[in-house]
Protein backbone atom coordinates (compact mmCIF):
# COMPACT_ATOMS: atom_id res chain seq x y z
CA UNK A 1 0.00 0.00 0.00
CA UNK A 2 1.24 3.49 -0.85
CA UNK A 3 1.43 5.63 2.31
CA UNK A 4 2.99 8.64 0.57
CA UNK A 5 -0.31 10.56 0.70
CA UNK A 6 -0.37 10.23 4.50
CA UNK A 7 3.18 11.56 4.80
CA UNK A 8 2.26 14.48 2.50
CA UNK A 9 -0.86 15.23 4.61
CA UNK A 10 1.13 15.22 7.84
CA UNK A 11 3.69 17.67 6.53
CA UNK A 12 1.36 20.02 4.66
CA UNK A 13 -1.52 20.34 7.11
CA UNK A 14 -1.54 23.59 9.09
CA UNK A 15 -2.38 21.69 12.30
CA UNK A 16 0.50 20.38 14.36
CA UNK A 17 0.52 18.41 17.60
CA UNK A 18 3.15 18.97 20.26
CA UNK A 19 3.83 17.39 23.63
CA UNK A 20 4.82 19.39 26.67
CA UNK A 21 8.15 18.27 28.08
CA UNK A 22 7.05 19.23 31.58
CA UNK A 23 3.57 17.67 31.93
CA UNK A 24 3.52 15.42 28.84
CA UNK A 25 0.09 16.77 27.81
CA UNK A 26 -0.43 17.58 24.16
CA UNK A 27 -1.24 20.85 22.45
CA UNK A 28 -2.53 21.62 18.96
CA UNK A 29 -1.06 24.45 16.91
CA UNK A 30 -2.31 26.21 13.78
CA UNK A 31 0.88 26.79 11.81
CA UNK A 32 2.11 28.50 8.69
CA UNK A 33 5.41 28.96 6.87
CA UNK A 34 6.12 32.66 6.50
CA UNK A 35 9.13 32.85 4.19
CA UNK A 36 11.34 31.02 1.74
CA UNK A 37 13.49 29.70 4.60
CA UNK A 38 10.59 27.58 5.89
CA UNK A 39 10.26 29.59 9.09
CA UNK A 40 7.36 28.03 10.95
CA UNK A 41 5.10 30.17 13.12
CA UNK A 42 1.99 29.11 14.96
CA UNK A 43 -0.78 29.84 17.39
CA UNK A 44 -1.76 27.32 20.03
CA UNK A 45 -5.45 26.51 19.61
CA UNK A 46 -5.72 23.75 22.21
CA UNK A 47 -5.78 23.86 25.16
CA UNK A 48 -7.13 27.36 25.66
CA UNK A 49 -4.98 29.52 27.86
CA UNK A 50 -6.97 31.49 30.40
CA UNK A 51 -5.50 34.63 31.87
CA UNK A 52 -8.65 35.60 33.76
CA UNK A 53 -9.01 34.46 37.36
CA UNK A 54 -11.30 31.62 38.35
CA UNK A 55 -14.63 32.68 39.85
CA UNK A 56 -15.09 33.10 43.57
CA UNK A 57 -16.44 29.80 44.90
CA UNK A 58 -19.51 31.61 46.27
CA UNK A 59 -20.59 33.15 42.97
CA UNK A 60 -24.30 32.39 42.53
CA UNK A 61 -25.15 29.63 40.06
CA UNK A 62 -27.18 32.09 37.97
CA UNK A 63 -23.96 34.10 37.36
CA UNK A 64 -21.48 31.24 37.07
CA UNK A 65 -22.18 30.32 33.44
CA UNK A 66 -21.76 33.91 32.24
CA UNK A 67 -18.54 34.30 34.22
CA UNK A 68 -17.05 31.08 32.84
CA UNK A 69 -18.10 31.93 29.28
CA UNK A 70 -16.50 35.36 29.65
CA UNK A 71 -13.35 33.66 30.94
CA UNK A 72 -13.31 31.28 27.96
CA UNK A 73 -13.44 34.11 25.42
CA UNK A 74 -11.53 36.86 27.25
CA UNK A 75 -8.31 36.41 25.24
CA UNK A 76 -10.09 36.20 21.89
CA UNK A 77 -12.85 38.76 22.50
CA UNK A 78 -12.28 41.20 25.38
CA UNK A 79 -15.41 43.11 24.29
CA UNK A 80 -17.52 39.97 24.46
CA UNK A 81 -16.08 39.09 27.86
CA UNK A 82 -16.80 42.58 29.20
CA UNK A 83 -20.39 42.36 27.97
CA UNK A 84 -20.86 38.96 29.62
CA UNK A 85 -19.41 40.26 32.89
CA UNK A 86 -21.88 43.15 32.74
CA UNK A 87 -24.66 40.57 32.38
CA UNK A 88 -23.16 38.67 35.31
CA UNK A 89 -23.32 41.86 37.42
CA UNK A 90 -26.95 42.42 36.45
CA UNK A 91 -27.84 38.92 37.65
CA UNK A 92 -25.71 39.37 40.77
CA UNK A 93 -27.62 42.55 41.64
CA UNK A 94 -30.83 40.50 41.68
CA UNK A 95 -29.19 38.02 44.07
CA UNK A 96 -28.21 40.93 46.31
CA UNK A 97 -31.75 42.34 46.43
CA UNK A 98 -32.09 44.43 43.27
CA UNK A 99 -34.84 44.11 40.68
CA UNK A 100 -32.56 43.28 37.74
CA UNK A 101 -34.13 45.76 35.34
CA UNK A 102 -31.50 48.49 35.58
CA UNK A 103 -28.06 48.00 37.14
CA UNK A 104 -27.76 51.69 37.95
CA UNK A 105 -31.05 51.66 39.90
CA UNK A 106 -30.12 48.39 41.61
CA UNK A 107 -26.76 49.86 42.66
CA UNK A 108 -28.50 52.93 44.09
CA UNK A 109 -30.87 50.69 46.08
CA UNK A 110 -27.96 48.60 47.36
CA UNK A 111 -26.08 51.78 48.39
CA UNK A 112 -29.17 52.94 50.34
CA UNK A 113 -29.12 49.56 52.09
CA UNK A 114 -25.50 50.00 53.18
CA UNK A 115 -23.42 48.80 50.22
CA UNK A 116 -19.82 49.95 50.82
CA UNK A 117 -18.53 52.63 48.45
CA UNK A 118 -15.71 50.38 47.16
CA UNK A 119 -18.24 47.72 46.10
CA UNK A 120 -20.50 50.38 44.54
CA UNK A 121 -17.54 51.64 42.52
CA UNK A 122 -16.69 48.09 41.42
CA UNK A 123 -20.29 47.58 40.25
CA UNK A 124 -20.18 50.87 38.34
CA UNK A 125 -16.84 50.07 36.69
CA UNK A 126 -18.07 46.71 35.39
CA UNK A 127 -21.40 48.27 34.31
CA UNK A 128 -19.86 51.21 32.42
CA UNK A 129 -17.08 49.23 30.73
CA UNK A 130 -19.50 46.40 29.88
CA UNK A 131 -21.94 48.90 28.37
CA UNK A 132 -19.22 50.57 26.34
CA UNK A 133 -18.01 47.20 25.10
CA UNK A 134 -21.25 46.72 23.16
CA UNK A 135 -22.14 50.36 22.49
CA UNK A 136 -19.78 52.82 20.82
CA UNK A 137 -18.40 54.91 23.62
CA UNK A 138 -15.31 56.48 25.04
CA UNK A 139 -13.68 53.26 26.22
CA UNK A 140 -12.05 50.97 23.68
CA UNK A 141 -11.41 47.72 25.48
CA UNK A 142 -9.42 46.30 22.54
CA UNK A 143 -6.75 48.97 23.15
CA UNK A 144 -6.29 47.86 26.77
CA UNK A 145 -6.76 44.07 27.13
CA UNK A 146 -5.74 44.12 30.81
CA UNK A 147 -8.95 46.03 31.53
CA UNK A 148 -11.09 42.93 31.00
CA UNK A 149 -8.85 40.92 33.35
CA UNK A 150 -9.42 43.59 36.00
CA UNK A 151 -13.20 43.26 35.51
CA UNK A 152 -13.03 39.59 36.51
CA UNK A 153 -11.25 40.61 39.72
CA UNK A 154 -13.92 43.22 40.42
CA UNK A 155 -16.71 40.66 40.02
CA UNK A 156 -14.86 38.40 42.48
CA UNK A 157 -14.39 41.35 44.87
CA UNK A 158 -18.14 42.05 44.83
CA UNK A 159 -18.99 38.39 45.49
CA UNK A 160 -16.39 38.21 48.25
CA UNK A 161 -17.66 41.35 49.99
CA UNK A 162 -21.38 40.70 49.62
CA UNK A 163 -21.60 36.90 49.86
CA UNK A 164 -18.40 35.20 51.08
CA UNK A 165 -17.53 37.50 53.98
CA UNK A 166 -21.07 37.62 55.45
CA UNK A 167 -21.30 33.84 55.12
CA UNK A 168 -17.99 33.40 56.96
CA UNK A 169 -18.98 35.79 59.76
CA UNK A 170 -22.40 34.14 60.14
CA UNK A 171 -20.77 30.72 60.36
CA UNK A 172 -18.34 31.87 63.06
CA UNK A 173 -21.09 33.62 65.01
CA UNK A 174 -23.29 30.54 64.82
CA UNK A 175 -20.44 28.48 66.30
CA UNK A 176 -20.32 30.66 69.45
CA UNK A 177 -21.63 29.09 72.65
CA UNK A 178 -25.33 29.66 73.33
CA UNK A 179 -24.61 31.79 76.42
CA UNK A 180 -22.39 34.16 74.45
CA UNK A 181 -25.02 34.58 71.73
CA UNK A 182 -27.73 35.24 74.36
CA UNK A 183 -25.52 37.91 75.96
CA UNK A 184 -25.10 39.58 72.57
CA UNK A 185 -28.87 39.49 71.97
CA UNK A 186 -29.50 40.95 75.44
CA UNK A 187 -26.98 43.73 74.80
CA UNK A 188 -28.51 44.53 71.40
CA UNK A 189 -32.07 44.58 72.75
CA UNK A 190 -31.08 47.42 75.11
CA UNK A 191 -29.88 49.61 72.24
Amino acid sequence: MNWAWLLEFRTSTPLKKANCHRCNNFSVWLTAYIDDYNTLIGNMIHPDIHTAPLPNSDIPDICLGDYLEARDISNKSPRGAAALLRLCIQKLCVELGGKGKNINDDTATLVQNGLPQRVQQALDVVRVIGNNAVHPGEISIEDEPNTVTALFSLVNLIVDNQITQPKQVAGLFEALPRGAKEAVEKRDSKA
